[in-house]
């Protein structure tokens, strides 16, 4: 499997390379050279296998030889271990449920598929250090996904004050080979401070430096699986529309590469918060970043989508061409509030802040289409981990589920950093130059 960077075609690497790089030299991003089209009776047949089965036909087709055939099973054994079910709410709309994993988010999937194919790649002897910003639950995932692996490390920026309660616990109570560190700004500040990093050659050249950020096309890969999986269990052959919950975009890039693997998707909907980046774009032709404004749903506060080059690259390049099949609506906290509200009343279903962005995008697009297919939103986190919003919204309380109630107790350890990437870049070698391998 070859990738290029969306900044210079010419410039490709193999898989390993990608995923312990991440970043090109030339701040781009990486993308298969090549997207292998999955064979028409596999297409035609999604029903017959099981999660794990067609996960594994998919990752085959996509990363050809890269990894050898039995410890791909394995990995995706251990990744695609988990059910995301779909469940019908209403009309022609469908909730994806993507927060079956071990910490209750769709990034449980990515996390845990790139840990384990790190560690493949990795040089037994040698330390690798996983840099990682988190809007919300990015960081939780990744903590988990890399807990107790022998040889790399992981550090986690968070933005002060812009992650829910528990979704902090997450972060800062496993120890280990995890650190955490708060920084007094946004997510964007976190991922801009990522960023500089893996482009500092003074910093890369005493450390070996990965990313755990939808960024890394590892992250992205395994994402494309549940999209088949809910075509599968819709068992029928008609075109469906994927609404997607988007903040730094990695999740809906993983729907368009299945798609471009032969996935029978009409559209693709962008659902975002006031961070409506994306969707202006699509409006005007004019892609403005922003500083992101905080919302109730975190995980989308992202004012300058990563994966946004990934996205136009994928789907053709110019504003005619991408918004043929993306569509996007961004939505207010109120608004969002509202949706909870009236779902759990009509239909007793209990969306989390971003699942809800999605099904008002999800109800918006079924008004102006009049599609008649399945429209699918993405239901990416469970609401619980959103315990305070849903329950002031709702005045109900909310059942934490255990493995993330256990938490609650946990003392937190995290450092505390401003914004100025050289502040970071010396905090990094004071605590890492001289610690021991583990």
């Amino acid at each position: 499997m070859d990738l290029y960077s969306t900044n210079n075609e010419s410039l490709k690497v193999d898989l390993k390379e990608a995923v312990l790089q991440s970043l090109p030299a030339d701040n781009g991003l990486y993308l298969p050279s090549d997207i292998p089209s999955l064979s028409s009776s596999f297409l035609q047949n999604l029903q017959s296998y099981s999660f794990e089965e067609l996960s594994y036909i998919v990752a085959k087709t996509l990363l050809k030889d890269s990894i050898p055939d039995d410890i791909l099973k394995s990995i995706v054994r251990e990744t695609v271990n988990f059910q995301a079910p779909i469940v019908p709410i209403h009309d022609n709309i469908y909730s994806l449920e993507l927060f079956h994993g071990p910490t209750l988010a769709f990034k449980d999937f990515g996390a845990r598929f790139m840990s384990r194919v790190m560690k493949y790649f990795k040089e037994e002897d040698s330390e690798l250090f996983i840099l990682v910003a988190t809007s919300g639950d990015t960081g939780g995932a990744v903590a988990s996904g890399f807990l107790g692996v022998k040889g790399i490390r992981v550090v986690i920026l968070f933005p002060k004050g812009k992650v829910s309660p528990l979704q902090k616990k997450q972060l800062t109570t496993l120890g280990q080979n995890i650190t955490a560190i708060q920084i007094d700004g946004t997510f964007d500040d976190c991922q801009a401070i990522v960023k500089k990093a893996f482009l500092d050659q003074k910093l890369s050249n005493d450390f070996t430096l990965s990313s755990a950020n939808s960024i890394n096309i590892s992250r992205l890969i395994p994402q494309s699986f549940y999209y088949f999986n809910a075509v599968a269990q819709l068992k029928a052959a008609e075109e469906v529309v994927f609404v997607v919950p988007s903040g730094n975009f990695g999740n809906i890039t993983a729907g368009i590469i299945a798609y471009q693997m032969g996935l029978n998707v009409k559209h693709f909907v962008a659902a975002t918060n006031i961070n409506d980046i994306v969707p202006a774009y699509l409006e005007s032709g004019k892609y403005q970043p922003q500083q992101s404004r905080a919302t109730i749903s975190n995980a989308m506060d992202v004012g300058n989508p990563s994966n946004f080059p990934r996205l136009k690259k994928l789907l053709g390049s110019t504003w005619n061409n991408v918004k043929n099949k993306l569509k996007g609506y961004s939505y207010t906290d109120e608004q969002t509030r509202q949706a909870i509200k009236q779902v759990f009343k009509q239909y007793r279903y209990l969306m989390d802040p971003h699942g809800a962005v999605g099904y008002l995008a999800a109800v918006e697009y079924l008004q102006e289409t009049h599609f008649r297919g399945p429209i699918i939103f993405l239901e990416t986190a469970h609401p619980s981990k959103f315990k305070e919003t849903v329950e002031d919204t709702l005045n109900v309380s909310i059942e934490i589920p255990k493995r993330l109630s256990e938490l609650r107790h946990l003392d937190e350890v995290y450092h505390q950093l401003g914004t100025d990437y050289y502040g970071f870049r010396k905090w990094f070698r004071d605590h890492f130059e001289n610690s021991s391998t583990i």
